[in-house]
């Protein structure tokens, strides 16, 4: 990455204005000490800004910098002294969003651990197959799941939320020194359709990361961020990074509520809120309180955003959306900011700075522009492989994604859908998120979901799902009608199934094999 460009954006961004110069020096040596994990951002920040809010509670617990940094070490230390934890250990983490996650974070870091970021929708089998597969040596829990944790090994160490504190009250004093090995962290994907499978993600080496992302959305130092999103899940990790990075001060709620977060959004005067798309349209079912937030970002990422999900919001709260496009593996590929969303609601946006995106066959060549084909992408932090030892195709620097798009004449990414999630009827290709995207813009539905289904005579048959608004009626020959007006009679969904609400996981994504069970 050319340096003028990494010293324009973050002059931009505000991380290089003056200040105190032996915090500006403690600030780097902790950065060349400590490296660009977690632990050495928080460092860097606490050398900087030691008295800044860090971390805002929804219980009221507000930490600065040098507390949160405190508060992880003991933890550290007495991780190590009292459980016996060392560099190359794995520790799972089944927590909501809140400070002690973090602080368990960034104590795993410190010590060279690998930090296993648990999904909390899993179940207690799903749980039991990834402390087996991870070989997990202490399990880190908040209380509300100690229920589902009893199955586990009982051998193996767990540590609930009063335990948490009586490490961090209880650490003797001693000297954390860098480990001899960098602690990954390890996301698991999203399990929608199977047991999760545990990815490396790759520690940044400099500020290229942090410049891609910020230099397309507009983040600044010193910022006040809430992170809606589970910090379990790449985007709200990478929230979390970004933050540190930016010293800003981190709102946290252990659950969302689309009320409660506009009610903090405003109280704390946030600047920018961090969310998967499934919260931004729950926002908008609750009355915008006044005075309004003023954001001056919504970043989402996580699972497709709605074709008509963006307008609505920007119409309310003003043109703050920026919908990142990415996954597990491969971090991120593009970024759609208010312009693109206006022009082009159902676009991925565009490569950011030192990102690459190619459309290619199933051969590996380019395929012609407006072509659909699978989306290849390269950054400096694509993932390190799965803990399997599995990895992903990647051609020419560049990995699949497993997701299928085009790339149009103006540069603009357009994401199709999955490319298992690709259904074929009667020997016609359809891709869900077109119906999907249609579907939605009718004003009785709330959300809406459409998939594949056996079908003896076309092979597979479409199946669309709808939630309607309170109150609403959908007759299912008007919906049909609909899809077949605007689209190929082969997009038309012979069923239609009304449900309450989509199954979700706790990333918002829909868990399509619930939905499944409503057709026969």
């Amino acid at each position: 990455m050319d340096l003028p460009f990494v010293v324009a954006t973050l002059t931009r961004r505000g991380l290089l204005t003056p200040g105190r110069p032996v915090r500006i020096v403690s600030q780097l040596n902790a950065l060349r000490t400590w490296g660009w994990s977690l632990a050495g951002e928080l460092r860097q920040a606490a050398a900087r800004d030691p008295g800044r809010p860090a971390i805002i509670d929804e219980d009221g617990v507000e930490l600065t910098y040098q507390d949160l940094l405190d508060r992880a070490e003991r933890m550290a230390r007495s991780m190590r002294a009292g459980l016996g934890v060392q560099a190359g250990d794995r520790i799972g983490l089944l927590c909501r969003n809140h400070h002690g996650f973090i602080e368990a974070i960034v104590a795993a870091t410190l010590l060279g651990a690998d930090a296993v970021l648990v999904n909390t929708g899993l179940s207690a089998a799903q749980l039991g197959t990834v402390a087996e597969e991870q070989q997990l040596r202490l399990l880190v829990h908040d209380d509300e799941f100690a229920e589902r944790v009893l199955a586990l090994p009982a051998e193996l160490p767990r540590l609930d939320e009063r335990a948490r504190e009586e490490l961090v009250a209880g650490a003797l004093p001693g000297e954390l020194r860098p480990p001899e090995r960098d602690g990954r962290i390890i996301v698991l994907t999203s399990g929608t359709t199977g047991a999760p499978k545990g990815a490396r993600r790759r520690t940044p080496n400099g500020f290229g990361p942090l410049v891609s992302i910020i230099d397309r959305i507009p983040l600044h130092v010193r910022d006040r961020v809430m992170i809606a999103a589970p910090i379990f899940h790449t985007w709200g990790f990478a929230a979390l990074q970004l933050s540190f990075a930016l010293r800003a001060t981190i709102v946290l709620h252990r659950r969302f509520d689309p009320a409660a977060t506009l009610a903090a959004l405003a109280a704390h005067r946030c600047d920018a809120l961090f969310a998967v798309p499934v919260m931004v349209q729950r926002l908008l079912e609750v009355p915008p309180p006044e005075p309004r937030p003023t954001l001056k970002a919504v970043a989402v990422s996580g699972s497709a955003l709605p074709g008509g999900l963006a307008p609505k919001f920007m119409d309310v709260y003003g043109d703050v959306i920026y919908n990142l496009y990415g996954s597990t593996e491969v971090s991120w590929a593009s970024i759609a900011g208010p312009q693109d969303l206006r022009h082009a609601p159902t676009s991925a946006g565009r490569p950011p700075y030192g990102t690459r995106v190619q459309i290619l066959d199933d051969d590996g060549q380019p395929v012609p522009m407006g072509h659909v084909g699978r989306i290849f992408v390269g950054n400096e932090m694509l993932f390190e492989g799965y803990t399997s030892g599995a990895s992903r195709e990647s051609r020419g620097g560049l990995l699949d994604t497993g997701d299928l798009g085009r790339l149009s004449a103006d540069g603009l990414l357009f994401v199709d859908g999955r490319a298992d999630d690709m259904i074929v009827s009667g020997g016609e290709n359809v891709f869900p998120s077109e119906v999907e995207d249609l579907l939605a813009r009718l004003p009785q539905v709330r959300e809406a979901a459409v998939i594949g289904v056996p079908d003896p005579e076309y092979g597979q048959r479409l199946a669309a799902f709808l939630a309607l608004h309170p109150g609403e009626t959908l007759d299912p020959d008007a919906v049909r009608e609909y899809v077949r007006h605007y689209l190929a009679r082969f997009s038309v969904p012979r069923d239609v199934v009304y449900v309450k609400y989509l199954p979700r996981n706790a990333t918002g994504k829909v868990l399509t094999r619930e939905l499944r069970r409503y057709v026969s």
